[in-house]
């Protein structure tokens, strides 16, 4: 591959979960004033996913093999982990192959065939797509965000204060911009240190409020942000427990600490964390000098090379040959994004971004007129999917902890951006398989679909 790995985002991810032992890709910058895309949730990686997905569908209609089975004798399995894939990126322990089968199996693939083979004997245009990928989030310093990026991307710092109240305040220089990050911190905060979520208050999104941070941005936020709370709440409960262990005349080692509350096991004896704060704090004699430490920590966590996340992508649709429209009917997405701190926002996070595939799939486009005139400048004339373009979506979650990764975290805010768009291809591509049309390019709008089919039908008629 020219350039090296990190030459594009694009040429580098191509290979994907695959075993590919030998490959060659080459990257070429075109200066235009018409710019087809701009800055995209998932930076390259739909477009490398689209690529690779196509070309394993394609091969096993030419083999006439299931997709599905494809996909399978040749994904990285378990016991080839660590894997390097040949452009150089390497994967660390995920589920590759458990994604895929986790998701045949929540859709009923052997069900959903049968139900194809039924509606193509009416003549309807009943497509399956299915799209499984890798990504490298929560990168660490080793790899830069970007290619030549003069600075550190690899570090986060958490700040966690137990003040005079007994509430904790967890400062961070990442910023939550809709995914919820303000509560997914604190329940990590609250598990690690024992503190009831309540009492936790998040500070983030301000470069003042830490040493260094860099932002949110290529999944990271839940690996480095998440680590380095653990890390600074394990720091944090230490120095509670030290204090606890003198006020309570117990061992530290018989102390323990939950929801918000400092105790020795096996006995009544108990401090809240309002006590324990008072004691620190305003009253004098509890302490001697030598014991007596403010309950505040700053760690800094790097994990170096980062981890890797893996999902599948299986969705249903429909096209209207009069219309040519699609309607997509069911949609799986069975994610591998480690330790998962909470379902709800994981489930939210996965749905918004295939929202973001849908649109990429079938509807975003940038136009432009001869003159370079951009004609798709608002909303009025840039098509995004409405909500009753959308259909449930089914996650299905595997929570295998990453090895490499300080809470086992793996990240997952672009996951479904980067699926989406390949498995509605291969959707599209499976429903036109009867007339003998394919899928090279997206959005696939009903204007472009109109004119895929009348150019087939006029290389057929000639």
């Amino acid at each position: 591959m020219d350039g090296g790995p990190r030459a594009s985002p694009v040429i580098s991810f191509i290979p994907g979960p695959y075993r590919i032992a030998t490959y060659s890709g080459q990257a070429r910058a075109v200066a235009t004033n018409k710019a087809p895309t701009g800055p995209y949730r998932g930076v390259g990686r739909p477009v490398s996913t689209f690529v690779m997905e196509r070309l394993i569908d394609m091969a096993a209609r030419r083999l006439a093999i299931d997709p599905t089975e494809l996909r399978l004798r040749n994904l990285v399995r378990p016991q080839h982990f660590p894997y390097r894939t040949a452009p150089g990126i390497v994967w660390d322990r995920s589920g590759f192959v458990e994604t895929l089968t986790s998701a045949i199996d929540a859709i009923d693939y052997k069900k959903l065939r049968n139900r194809q083979l039924k509606a193509r004997a009416t003549g309807r245009l009943f497509g399956i797509g299915v799209a499984t990928y890798a990504e490298l989030t929560g990168i660490g310093s080793r790899i830069s965000a970007a290619p030549g990026m003069p600075i550190n991307t690899g570090t986060e710092t958490a700040t966690l204060r137990f003040d005079s109240t007994g509430a904790i305040t967890g400062s961070f220089g990442t910023a939550s911009h809709g995914q919820g990050l303000e509560t997914t911190l604190a329940q990590v905060i609250a598990d690690e240190l024992g503190a009831r979520i309540v009492d936790i208050r998040i500070v983030q999104g301000d470069s003042a409020a830490v040493a260094h941070g860099t932002g949110s941005y290529a999944s990271r936020s839940a690996v480095l942000a998440g680590g380095a709370a653990v890390l600074a709440s394990r720091l944090l409960k230490e120095k509670v427990v030290r204090t606890a262990s003198h006020l309570l005349e117990a061992s530290i080692e018989d102390i323990d600490v939950a929801e918000g509350r400092v105790f020795v096991v096996g006995t009544d004896r108990s401090l809240t964390f309002r006590e324990l704060a008072k004691a620190v704090y305003s009253d004098m004699g509890r302490l001697p000098a030598d014991l007596r430490e403010e309950l505040e920590v700053t760690k800094l966590y790097d994990p170096v090379l980062g981890t890797t996340t893996a999902a599948t992508h299986i969705v249903t649709l429909e096209v209207d040959p009069e219309t040519y429209t699609v309607t997509l009917d069911r949609y799986v997405v069975a994610e591998d994004c480690g330790r998962v701190v909470n379902p709800a926002i994981v489930d939210g996070q996965v749905q918004g971004a295939v929202a973001q595939g849908i649109g990429a799939a079938l509807y975003e486009e940038v136009v432009y007129d001869e003159a370079g005139q951009i004609l798709t400048a608002s909303l009025t004339d840039y098509a995004v999917p409405r909500a009753g373009d959308a259909p449930s979506i089914n996650t299905q979650h595997l929570e295998a902890e990453s090895p490499t990764t300080v809470g086992g975290f793996r990240g997952m805010g672009e996951g479904g951006t980067i699926g989406a768009p390949a498995a509605i291809a291969n959707a599209l591509a499976d429903a036109l398989a009867p007339l003998g049309a394919d899928v090279f390019e997206l959005p696939m709008t009903p204007e472009r679909l109109f004119r895929l089919l009348q150019k087939k039908r006029q290389v057929s008629g000639s």
